[in-house]
């Protein structure tokens, strides 16, 4: 138990690690190009929901089984997380629109993870 505990715990932690390296990039390239700031928020959906879904597959790959379960899981974990933290730097707890579909790629995401982790066997 605890060492499938460790390895969703390491998959968590290399989702946030990979987001706040995109987050980085994404945050250089809008200061340093003419890209409108209008491709924040959807970008920064598509950021998570790639990083989710790596963390998805990592999980499901270590665990082995219930590959939609433990990605599902991881989504809403990461999601927590992230809505927490954001939550208390702008020190606003409010979900809207763009909060659920947030949560829901995040799920979506890591479910897809999950099972492609459980089913893609490595080519040797």
């Amino acid at each position: 138990m605890k060492n499938l505990f460790m390895d969703f715990i390491k998959a968590l932690i290399f989702s946030i690690i990979l987001t706040l390296i995109a987050l980085v990039v994404l945050s250089l390239v809008l200061s340093f190009s003419e890209v409108s700031e209008s491709v924040i928020n959807p970008a920064i959906i598509v950021i998570s929901s790639v990083s989710i879904l790596i963390g998805g597959f990592l999980v499901a790959k270590k665990i082995k089984q219930k590959g939609i379960l433990n990605g599902a899981i991881l989504g809403i974990v990461y999601m927590l997380i992230i809505y927490l933290i954001s939550s208390l730097l702008n020190n606003n707890f409010s979900l809207g629109i763009a909060a659920f579909i947030m949560i829901g790629a995040g799920i979506l995401s890591g479910a897809l993870g999950g099972i492609l982790g459980v089913n893609l066997k490595a080519k040797i």
